[in-house]
């Protein structure tokens, strides 16, 4: 991982690290999946792993901006099942963190995604009606969602094939994405503190990227508010689609 000194002395990882930091705003702001390039972007230069470990206090710090966004625009009843899902499937993938293939993992919730997206295109009665949230149900898939998030950076597709059917209002799927997601953050600290304990330096990091993320965090809000609700949800399924092949797709080229 790189120490501030080394990230001011290099314009251009400087610059990479900013924008990862405002990918990760922009995400937090409403804008559906942005936030899953930053990894990616960063192990140009670094291991995956030391970029995760990066940017998770941007999520945090990013969090308590987009909370205060939408404050006011969420469902209560998913934030009421979705958030102890959640944290339950963060607990599972710490406590199964050294038996679980991450391969597995992401190669199961690439299909998943893949189906849903081909379901709801080509199969499904796009005049049907909402499917209200249920506790079994957003049991199951905020768990998941939890678990998949601390073990591969991948608990957006869980979420989604849940919320999607709902046919909540554009803002108040946003809200609910971003509230939930808040929660399972802040709950990863501990557990990653615990695999690998975050230095001063690299909070001074996290700091320095806090004007990137909360500039992306309002921008996101505003531009899904000039998205009509048709091509915000669509933007959501296009995402949810291109997130689930990658998946599957790196699933399948890993190397043990």
């Amino acid at each position: 991982m790189p120490t501030l000194d080394i990230l001011l002395d290099s314009p251009g990882l400087l610059a990479l690290t900013l924008f990862a930091a405002l990918l990760v705003g922009l995400s937090k702001g409403g804008l559906p999946a942005v936030a899953m390039l930053s990894v990616p972007l960063l192990s140009l230069t670094m291991s995956p792993l030391a970029a995760a470990i990066l940017l998770l206090p941007i999520y945090i710090l990013s969090d308590a901006i987009s909370v205060w966004l939408y404050r006011r625009e969420f469902s209560a009843t998913n934030i009421r099942i979705l958030i102890p899902a959640g944290l339950l499937g963060v607990l599972i993938g710490w406590a199964t963190a050294t038996v679980v293939s991450d391969r597995v993992v992401a190669l199961m919730i690439g299909l998943m995604g893949i189906s849903f997206c081909l379901y709801t295109w080509f199969f499904k009665n796009a005049n049907a009606d909402a499917r209200p949230a249920t506790v079994g149900r957003g049991l199951f898939w905020g768990a998941l969602s939890g678990f998949t998030s601390f073990v591969s950076h991948a608990g957006a597709p869980p979420f989604q094939i849940y919320v999607l059917p709902q046919k909540l209002p554009k803002m108040v799927f946003a809200g609910t994405t971003t509230i939930v997601f808040a929660a399972i953050n802040l709950a990863k600290l501990g557990p990653y503190w615990s695999i690998t304990p975050y230095t001063e330096d690299t909070l001074r990091i996290a700091l320095m990227l806090l004007p990137a993320a909360a500039i992306g965090t309002v921008a996101g809000k505003m531009l899904i508010q000039r998205l009509s609700e048709k091509w915000f949800f669509l933007a959501v399924q296009i995402a949810l689609f291109a997130i689930s092949c990658k998946l599957v797709v790196d699933a399948v080229l890993a190397t043990d």
